[in-house]
């Protein structure tokens, strides 16, 4: 019970931060702000170092750092894949593979889930083709490129329950430091290649980088320029609902001794677009599709579902 908790606690709390990512990047690169977030979220984290304490280990630095290896690379792919595709295609396939992979795994280590337990993850799945599918207008077209791109994306935030799955129980947070450090650089580092690329871009007159053409277009804090002090507490507040996300994920992984814990958690991690269009309905006063309401209807089936079994 408290894996599932923790597993949509985590869920939810990621969509928040999801939802905060992206009405920052109205204004300033997603790039930028992720790299940002990314760099805010090792403060909490820190204080969860102190507070709850964790012991640092090889094993635990090892797969902290493949988590992050892992989650940088999802985040810049899934950029890549949303520069040269449709949204509305690339953006559940990327949810389906970061949900599926963890499954796979543990399958292949030889869980057994019950018959319960399997319509539950196929539900769940469904939910999550429905809740993240969204209208998109810019008539881009379904490239190959763009379907790997997504595809290795959601395999690489998969690969960080995996990471997380792997540290010991007694590593607490130490992990998510490691992990969260090296992803700030690795987003970074690209942040500063696109600033650069943009830059070079606006003075020859000359074709820009597609990837960074997507991040510059809506910006509306010109380069160079102070943040509001508003944005920035958006920022602010990604990283830190960003950084607890991961905290629920850990803890919900090693919540029990059930190898089961890996899918369920897998699964539930992956209904974070949830957590994205509640908060963009409240916030934004944009309207669910009759869709994303079947999905969370059937997230919360897969849930109880989950619960049970």
């Amino acid at each position: 019970m408290l894996t599932v908790l923790f597993g949509l606690s985590g869920a939810v709390v990621y969509g928040f931060a999801d939802f905060l990512g992206g009405l920052a990047s109205r204004r300033i690169r997603p790039v930028t702000v992720t790299a940002v977030a990314a760099a805010i979220g090792i403060a909490p984290l820190l204080l969860g170092l102190a507070v709850l304490g964790g012991s640092a280990s090889w094993a635990g630095t090892l797969w902290g750092a493949v988590a992050g290896l892992s989650g940088g690379v999802g985040v810049l792919l899934l950029y890549a894949a949303l520069a040269i595709g449709p949204m509305s295609v690339l953006s559940p396939l990327t949810a389906v593979f970061a949900a599926v992979v963890p499954v796979v795994v543990a399958v292949a280590r030889g869980t057994v889930l019950s018959p319960l337990a399997v319509a539950a993850v196929v539900v769940a799945v469904v939910a999550v083709v429905l809740v993240a599918a969204v209208r998109d207008t810019s008539g881009a077209r379904l490239t190959v490129r763009g379907v790997v791109a997504a595809a290795v994306a959601g395999c690489g935030f998969g690969g960080i329950v995996l990471a997380y799955d792997m540290t010991p129980p007694g590593a607490g947070i130490h992990p998510l430091v490691v992990a969260r450090v090296l992803q700030t650089v690795l987003l970074g580092a690209a942040a500063l290649v696109v600033t650069v690329r943009a830059g070079r871009g606006a003075r020859s007159g000359g074709a820009a980088d597609p990837a960074a053409s997507a991040d510059v277009a809506g910006s509306a804090v010109p380069p160079g320029r102070w943040w509001p002090p508003r944005l920035l507490l958006t920022v602010a507040a990604c990283g830190v609902f960003d950084a607890l996300a991961n905290v629920c994920i850990q803890a919900g992984l090693h919540a029990s001794d059930d190898p089961g814990a890996l899918p369920v958690v897998s699964v539930l991690n992956a209904l974070y677009p949830i957590g994205t269009v509640v908060l963009a309905g409240v916030v934004l006063h944009e309207r669910l599709t009759a869709p994303q309401w079947v999905g969370i209807a059937l997230a919360f089936t897969a849930s109880v579902g989950l619960a049970l079994a």
